[in-house]
């Protein structure tokens, strides 16, 4: 029994003494000692690892050299923790959980198959029904649901080819119909054969991932941004470069300053995620010409544009490439629901053939009947009513949210951008010495009163670089719950932030 977690993971070290003549740095070299011991149970889930500074105290090295390791493990998904939280083995690292029957599985899995284990293990998912202020969730009380179970019905009782094996690209009729829709609302470019139908977004971004790059290759992601993009890259054997955010988007001139080298782009030019800013039509422009020039690829991601508060929906990036970089990757679970795990790509001509054998090798291709079921409920007009009505619906519920924060916590927080979306951005205003509450604690504190929110660095890579520094604050989703329950989150959320404020 070791008597501290810091005289544990010294032990667990000077088994194996770091090489300081060797020709592997000695952050690698702490780095695969660190990453050994978890794998193989020796520091168990949750185990709390030493600070910095005391741990190259008590193994000679450099506060740099025990940096360097521990946010290449935060990186893998290793590691959680921030400034002044405290650095943990992630409790959800499902190798770190070796049942005594199986004590070799570990071992046998190869790098790659650990990296697809591991990889998610950050993304956090709510679970139950909704409630204030749950991110970045339609609204399911709005969604038409005995009219899609009457469509099944319909489907159900005759047979037809859905209720077979499909195109691995997607329902062709399906696919004419959502070919039309992205050109009048989104000014797509394509074809319906340039169309793949996917298992969400993420399964999309996995595919594009193997496909697209080679182990070491490297990958622009904002950050802060969608975590969840990180993930196919990591197991494709990628290496993340963040890019940092302002108020026109992504920063395409810091990412092409500082990895010019870069194969591929991921951005949320429409709404980026959580921050709210929309890209500049000349920061558009610049990727475009950067991507053009350096023969990368642009993933877009528009997950949820179809939500315009202020006017149309604004035309997609992928409208205004010439050079066939850009790939554009959509999603139905913000419009329709979650669980129905549909979404697609519009992919350059030359690679819509190669990602549909792709999609073939991974599932065959998506269930049929929803396919089916989703292209009559376009068709008939059902998908277009749908949007006007939940736009509407989000668009009250979007006011409620900003007029309650304003009267209640006008003097606590400030808004973001709130004029596409599901959801509010919002940072801290410092009190009279500089002052603000820890969003942590802040949002523990929140779960524990049922309100659903998540911190903004929750949206921030564990390899991001100081450039990527975002003002700390809290993200709020006003999609999912009707006005009455975000008023009442909005006194509920008050009530912990004055309890976590700095007293005078």
């Amino acid at each position: 029994m070791f008597s501290s977690p810091a005289m544990h993971v010294h032990d667990l070290i000077a088994a194996t003494p770091l090489a300081r003549d060797g020709a592997t740095p000695l952050f690698r070299q702490l780095y695969a000692r660190l990453k050994g011991a978890i794998l193989h149970g020796a520091l168990a889930p949750g185990a709390r690892l030493p600070a910095t500074r005391e741990l190259c105290r008590l193994l000679g090295v450099s506060r740099q050299t025990v940096l360097a390791a521990y946010e290449q493990l935060t990186a893998e998904g290793y590691l959680r923790g921030g400034v002044g939280q405290g650095t943990f083995v992630d409790e959800a690292l499902p190798l770190a959980r070796q049942a005594p029957s199986s004590p070799g599985l570990v071992r046998a899995l190869p790098e790659r198959g650990v990296a697809l284990a591991t990889s998610m293990g950050r993304i956090r998912l709510y679970d139950g029904p909704p409630r204030a202020f749950r991110p970045s969730m339609p609204g399911l009380d709005l969604f038409p649901f005995e009219l899609w179970r009457k469509l099944e019905a319909r489907h159900l009782r005759r047979s037809g080819p859905y209720l077979g094996y499909g195109p691995s690209n997607g329902y062709a009729p399906l696919r004419e119909l959502l070919c039309a829709y992205l050109r009048a609302s989104r000014g797509v470019v394509c074809t319906p054969e340039q169309i793949v139908i996917t298992s969400g977004s993420q399964q999309a971004l996995y595919l594009l991932a193997q496909l697209l790059l080679a182990p070491g290759d490297e990958v622009w992601v904002e950050s802060p941004g969608y975590q969840g993009a990180c993930a196919p890259m990591l197991v494709a054997g990628a290496r993340i470069r963040t890019v940092p955010v302002t108020d026109e988007g992504m920063d395409v001139a810091y990412g092409a300053r500082h990895y010019p080298d870069a194969r591929l782009v991921f951005a949320t030019p429409s709404h980026q995620l959580p921050l709210g800013a929309t890209m500049s039509l000349a920061r558009r422009l610049e990727l475009l010409r950067w991507a053009a020039a350096n023969r990368a690829w642009v993933i877009e991601d528009d997950y949820d544009s179809e939500y315009r508060y202020t006017g149309p929906p604004l035309a997609s990036m992928q409208s205004l490439d010439r050079a066939g970089c850009v790939v554009y990757v959509g999603t139905l679970s913000k419009v329709l629901f979650p669980a129905l795990r549909l979404g697609y790509v519009v992919a350059p001509p030359a690679l819509a053939e190669p990602l549909a054998h792709a999609k073939a090798v991974v599932d065959r291709h998506h269930a049929m009947l929803p396919q089916a079921v989703l292209a009559d409920f376009i068709a008939e007009g059902h998908f277009m009513r749908h949007i006007r009505r939940t736009r509407d619906a989000y668009a009250e519920r979007r006011a409620t949210l900003m007029g309650a924060l304003e009267q209640r916590l006008g003097e606590r927080l400030v808004c973001g951008p709130a004029d596409v979306g599901l959801d509010l951005c919002t940072h801290f205003r410092p009190d009279g010495k500089g002052r603000i509450p820890d969003e942590a604690i802040v949002a523990r504190a929140a779960m524990d009163a049922g309100i659903e929110l998540r911190p903004l660095g929750y949206y921030a890579n564990a390899a991001a670089t100081p450039a990527c520094a975002v003002a700390p604050g809290l993200f709020l989703g006003f999609s999912a719950v009707q006005p009455e329950a975000i008023r009442h989150g909005v006194e509920a959320l008050a009530q912990v932030i004055e309890g976590q404020w700095p007293r005078k």
